[in-house]
């Protein structure tokens, strides 16, 4: 399809899902799964993900009111437009200003440079009447920061951009397909006026003074919204990594290369050790995703109970903790589902693969709603203020209850004997929670020979980056551990996911060797002990290997892989979708008379140059 096409067939997809949602009707959950298998960017993602709750979080109750029935029913649809050309990670940095005029009671929205202009936000460029605005709120020749505004940008009736409004979309990304569905927006504001009620007003209001007025409610509440966003990217990741890996799996059992004697069978590739050694602790990497996501979505319940009953105390340590398993579990896919391109050979790079389109639509994620590194160092943050607190009496809870231990933890060597002494649960945990611990007190005691902490944070920032990763780390093993104590049922199941969970953990101690080693939480001779129990490991997962994938209960369709088909029926596909080619139309090519024939004739002269 051209991108005209593609972006029109998302809107057909998208407002067929949406008549399908209310006409069967589905639930909150079902319609979810209805837009997973949809698989296309498009506004729908947005309008839910950020719009909706934004106004759910930031709007006072007069504004909820008002916007969320438009919203619900999708009579307006919108976006959420923070990300600007010259600014992303650094919102404090944002240049759109929203200047208050008593005079008419209204804010007026204005981009003062070329970089001040909204860029990036998914359906922006073409479809959305509304959207969620962040800019600097001015009164009175004061700057109060960052707030966000609801804005209408295009005409109800015919669609055209308000006056004062310069909008459009930012062009063709990366890949075939892939986000090129989505109308990723640019968004200019020419003293462009909306009225004062317009500003989300719960954590703080301008009176019709011009007076600004915080509320009590705590300025985190704007975490509210990312926490969400964050935990639906953590489930996805799960999602992605398991389409890959399925893809890589399947294909690694029907290919065969070498191995054969007097001319015999040659060996499944996923017999080779180091198929396995490269291809199993992604499929280790894709359930313990799964799991780790589901218990974000619990933690996100038990958050948004808490927000609704004005208790804050656990919004800093569920920002840190999503804010930081998305960049690591995004990060691990990106790779991942690379990995598994490489892992199908030449034929992984084939577009009917499905993985070149799956790796270009879902890369983005490394990106968008917070770089990768600048959620980590938002980690590293959190992490070096609860060591800081450790020595006032106040208990670290949730995901850095370890730390409480910190005595313990700091003075222990690991009890690792033999081989099997690695699929001992609390070792495995200690071992993480040694290296965590370890890390983030070596970087708090670095930080303090600083006399200026920011200059020390910038000093430090790969070393804290690194201790942050080793704390995500420890939360999935950690919840994968939990996962397989409580909810698994069935010894057969069971057995197979508690492979998976120790293949993840030990995989993840070979790759971050050197910080186990450099923390003393393991001895070079635990090293060698783990490799040996990782190596038996994957030899229990192969036989059950396809069987793992076939788990995870994805269609062809929805797949969209030659190379990753059920019925392993790979070659005959793999000529079918090469002679479906529009190259393949003709026998002789186009261009063949005015270019190819007169080079091998050596008639240059009467060719078409």
């Amino acid at each position: 399809m051209t991108r005209k096409e593609l972006f029109k067939n998302t809107l057909r997809k998208s407002v067929h899902a949406w008549k399908l949602i209310n006409e069967l009707p589905l639930s909150d959950d079902e319609s979810l799964m209805l837009r997973h298998f949809m698989d296309q960017p498009g506004f729908l993602d947005l309008h839910w993900r950020m719009f909706v709750p934004a106004i759910k979080g930031q709007g006072t109750e007069e504004q909820k009111q008002k916007w969320l029935p438009l919203a619900n029913k999708m009579q307006i649809i919108g976006c959420y437009a923070q990300t600007e050309l010259g600014h992303g990670s650094n919102v404090q940095g944002l240049e759109t200003t929203a200047t208050f005029d008593p005079q008419t009671d209204q804010f007026i929205l204005h981009s003062p440079t070329q970089t001040s202009s909204k860029w990036w936000p998914g359906g922006l460029g073409k479809v959305s009447t509304h959207a969620v605005i962040y800019a600097r709120l001015i009164t009175d020749g004061k700057d109060h920061g960052v707030h966000g505004f609801i804005v209408q940008l295009r005409n109800m009736d015919d669609h055209s951009p308000l006056p004062g409004i310069t909008i459009g979309d930012i062009g063709v990304k990366f890949g075939n397909g892939a986000y090129n569905s989505m109308d990723n927006g640019f968004l200019m504001f020419d003293k462009f006026c909306i009225p004062r009620d317009q500003m989300l007003m719960r954590l703080s209001k301008v009176t019709r003074e011009g007076k600004y007025v915080p509320s009590d409610v705590p300025r985190q509440l704007m975490y509210g919204t990312m926490v969400s966003v964050r935990q639906t990217i953590v489930s996805n990741a799960s999602i992605a990594m398991a389409r890959a890996v399925c893809i890589a799996t399947r294909y690694s059992a029907v290919r065969r290369q070498f191995g054969s004697q007097n001319g015999g069978i040659e060996t499944q590739v996923i017999d080779y050790k180091t198929q396995q050694n490269r291809l199993f602790p992604l499929l280790a990497s894709a359930y313990a995703f799964r799991f780790v996501g589901e218990w974000l979505k619990w933690l996100y319940t038990d958050v948004t109970q808490r927000l609704e009953a004005s208790d804050f105390a656990t919004l800093p340590e569920a920002h840190a903790c999503t804010a930081g398993l998305k960049s690591m579990t995004t990060s691990a896919t990106s790779d991942g589902i690379e990995e598994c391109r490489k892992l199908c050979g030449g034929h992984g790079y084939l577009w009917c693969s499905g993985l070149p389109e799956l790796f270009a639509v879902y890369v983005p994620a490394c990106t968008y709603e917070g770089d990768n590194v600048v959620l980590q160092l938002q980690v590293a943050r959190f992490l070096m203020k609860t060591v800081s607190q450790l020595g006032s009496g106040k208990a670290p809870a949730g995901t850095t209850a370890y730390m409480g231990r910190a005595k313990h933890l700091l003075q222990c060597r690991s009890s690792i004997r033999k081989a099997e002494d690695w699929l001992n649960p609390a070792m495995v945990l200690e071992t993480f929670e040694a290296r965590a611990l370890r890390m983030a007190v070596s970087c708090a005691n670095n930080l303090s020979k600083f006399e200026n902490q920011e200059q020390g944070f910038s000093e430090l920032l790969a070393d804290l980056v690194e201790a942050a990763i080793a704390h995500c780390q420890l939360i999935v093993v950690s919840k994968f551990i939990v996962k397989l104590e409580g909810e698994i049922k069935g010894k057969g199941v069971k057995n197979q996911l508690k492979n998976l969970c120790y293949i993840y953990a030990l995989h993840l101690i070979h790759k971050h060797l050197g910080d186990f080693l450099s923390t003393n939480s393991i001895t070079s001779e635990q090293a060698s002990l783990a490799n040996h129990q990782l190596r038996s490991l994957y030899t229990q997962v192969r036989p059950n290997a396809v069987a793992l994938v076939d788990a995870f209960d994805y269609t062809d369709h929805y797949l969209g892989s030659v190379l990753g088909r059920y019925d392993g029926n790979v070659y005959p596909k793999l000529f079918e979708e090469a002679l479906k080619d529009p190259l393949n139309d003709t026998v002789v090519p186009d261009g063949y008379h005015e270019y190819i024939r007169p080079l091998i004739k050596q008639h240059l002269r009467s060719a078409r140059l």
